[in-house]
């Protein structure tokens, strides 16, 4: 089959120059991977456009006309550039390379991409990878990031999603010193009698707001306490030294609660929720280097599937 494409400038402009350069149409053809019937109609065509006779063949013979020799002069080193280039993507293309910039949510990125660092430096030495650690929701694209790794129900609606892992889900604790103190609350509206270790999304001033599920549906409660916190983790070690009662994902307070340093609470309330995906803008052709970090990203997933 041609591989050559009829009616192409580029396409013609290669032909003439291969034609040129073994002043054969049959060892051209054959450079070029067509038949010669394809070449030589590339080549009547691109002198139609020109306007100029720019071979001269007979049945043994071809040669340049003067005005082709100008023309195959003029025009040799730019097509051998372009095809050098063409050439030079193709390759990064089978060997990924350049810079990907991804945004992650603190915990996320540790669950998630520290344990393949190595791993994707070894394997992609030609990838730069950029990573942003930041509990903020940005617009991926305007902030010029390739890719994002957020829990489900942050993610914009035209953003392509993949699950990398479990659900989630966000449970209260407190010290026994705390609840010895103070009490454990019954259900969660009664979080506003106590004393809370609040937490502040990153760009906000507002505390966020406690969520809850009950009949069906989530409800918040605005919780009031004597400590607000931009970052999750600093509400381990209030908590256990008895400042309030702390608001987090459960995978954070776990080795606490098997040791009996904290009392998991509300428990009927605390339902899961949509846990981390790895997010994109949709894209025809996505970038070699970035579809490698999906796919050992997503390689884990996979797996425990």
């Amino acid at each position: 089959m041609d591989t050559l494409l009829p009616g192409s400038d580029y396409n013609q402009l290669r032909a003439f120059v291969a034609v040129g350069e073994h002043l054969s149409f049959s060892r051209a053809a054959e450079a070029l991977g067509v038949s010669p019937s394809a070449l030589s109609q590339l080549v009547r065509g691109f002198e139609e456009r020109v306007g100029v006779r720019l071979l001269n063949r007979t049945t043994r013979s071809v040669a340049l006309t003067d005005a082709g020799e100008t023309l195959f002069q003029r025009v040799r080193p730019a097509v051998a550039e372009l095809g050098a280039a063409l050439n030079q993507v193709r390759h990064s293309r089978e060997r990924p390379a350049g810079r990907v910039r991804v945004h992650s949510f603190r915990s996320a990125a540790e669950r998630y991409i520290v344990p393949i660092l190595g791993q994707f430096a070894a394997t992609y030495p030609d990838v730069e990878l950029d990573l942003t650690l930041d509990d903020a929701v940005i617009d991926v694209v305007a902030g010029g990031y390739d890719a994002a790794i957020r829990i489900g129900e942050v993610i914009e609606r035209d953003m392509v999603a993949v699950r990398l892992g479990p659900e989630l889900r966000q449970i209260a604790v407190a010290s026994p010193a705390y609840l010895a103190a103070n009490g454990a609350p019954a259900h969660p509206r009664d979080l506003v009698h106590h004393r809370c270790i609040r937490w502040r999304w990153p760009g906000r001033q507002t505390p966020y707001a406690w969520e809850f599920f009950e009949d069906g549906g989530w409800f918040e409660v605005a919780v009031h306490g004597p400590l607000i916190v931009n970052e999750k983790d600093m509400c381990v070690p209030a908590a256990l030294q008895g400042v309030g009662i702390a608001f987090s994902v459960e995978d954070l307070f776990r080795p606490y609660l098997a040791d009996g340093r904290l009392v998991p609470l509300l428990a009927p309330w605390s339902a899961p929720f949509p846990g981390h995906f790895l997010c994109y803008p949709q894209q025809r052709q996505m970038a070699p280097a970035l579809r490698a970090f999906i796919d050992m990203l997503r390689q884990p997933a996979r797996e425990a599937d």
